[in-house]
């Protein structure tokens, strides 16, 4: 892949498919090629093919995605297991057609098992029963890995999987009905905090902020221009039909995880646990041995990443 390579980033407004493009302009690469959402829907295999014709790239970044929290996967099963199968199955099929050099597809960890031993290894992939709350979502990434596995063993077609950690940075989804798990708590204290200093009581009042589940389970979190980093130095270097972990190795929980963003946020309120909300797989942590091996490191601590992540949203949102 070289400077003038001409590169395809799909999902180029989204979290990752941002920080890609961030990456590779970073590099000095001079030819990307991105397609706003409402020029063409990847769901549509015509579409599709459409615009392989016309821009006939090199290599493709699948960045593009339905994803979402628990509570999101839970409501709209169909929707994640419909919208994903159809963007990754025209996107893969279409590449292959069009003698695409090289294709990065991005999975994501809720791939393995529920109860998987940890730190959850790559070859520990459907050695269980999935996460109920996200096994649609799951089962189409599931699908993704295995169609880049069939298509490079049939037809010779150099696809790669990447399976990211709990992920988040600047253009992460901030909407309380469907965003994971750290975008949400920032959205929530920085919203309690706000109402605290708006109701006229004699001086601040702070609204108890509730987040879901008891705060036991453990999480592991990257920051999204981490996984760019890794994207690239996969599309450079990785080369294997086998998927491969990116995420820092390290977890914590989430009340520990809710502490950390509210001494961020300045939230001097109190937290209330809704323990009537399912806390979902009670550990997830990768091993990243093959991904270090590459020489890629994590470089933005969780702290850092969050200090940077909040002050993105507060210019965004100019709040």
């Amino acid at each position: 892949m070289n400077l003038d390579s001409k590169i395809l980033v799909l999902g180029h407004r989204g979290l990752v498919g941002s920080a890609i493009v961030r990456n590779l302009l970073s590099k000095g690469y001079n030819n990307l090629v991105t397609i706003p959402r409402k020029e063409c829907d990847l769901r549509n295999t015509e579409e599709v093919d459409n615009l392989f014709a016309i821009h006939q790239p090199e290599y493709v970044f699948l960045a593009a995605a339905k994803v979402g929290g628990i509570g999101a996967n839970s409501e709209y099963p169909a929707h994640f297991i419909y919208d994903n199968l159809m963007i990754q199955s025209n996107i893969i099929h279409a590449s292959h057609k069009s003698s695409v050099k090289k294709l990065l597809f991005l999975g994501s960890s809720c791939i393995y098992p529920k109860m998987c031993e940890q730190p959850i290894k790559e070859e520990y992939l459907m050695k269980g029963p999935l996460e109920s709350t996200n096994d649609a979502y799951a089962i189409a990434k599931i699908a993704g890995i295995k169609m880049c596995q069939a298509y490079r063993k049939q037809y010779g077609f150099n696809a790669i999987s990447l399976m990211p950690t709990n992920l988040y940075g600047p253009n992460d989804n901030f909407d309380l009905e469907t965003s994971h798990v750290l975008p949400a708590m920032i959205a929530k204290y920085h919203h309690a905090q706000i109402e605290g200093y708006s109701i006229d009581m004699g001086g601040p009042w702070w609204p108890d902020v509730k987040l879901w589940g008891d705060g036991s389970a453990r999480r592991e979190f990257l920051h999204v221009d981490d996984l760019a980093e890794a994207c690239h130095t996969c599309m450079k270097d990785y080369d294997s039909s086998e998927p491969i972990n990116v995420g820092t190795g390290e977890d914590i929980t989430i009340k520990e995880l809710a502490g950390i963003v509210s001494d961020v946020v300045r939230y001097p309120g109190q937290t209330v646990w809704d323990t009537s909300k399912p806390n979902g797989t009670p550990r997830k942590v990768l091993n990243v041995d093959k991904i270090k091996s590459l020489g890629w490191q994590p470089k933005v601590s969780l702290k850092e990443g969050i200090v940077r992540t909040y002050e993105w949203y507060k210019q965004s949102n100019m709040v």
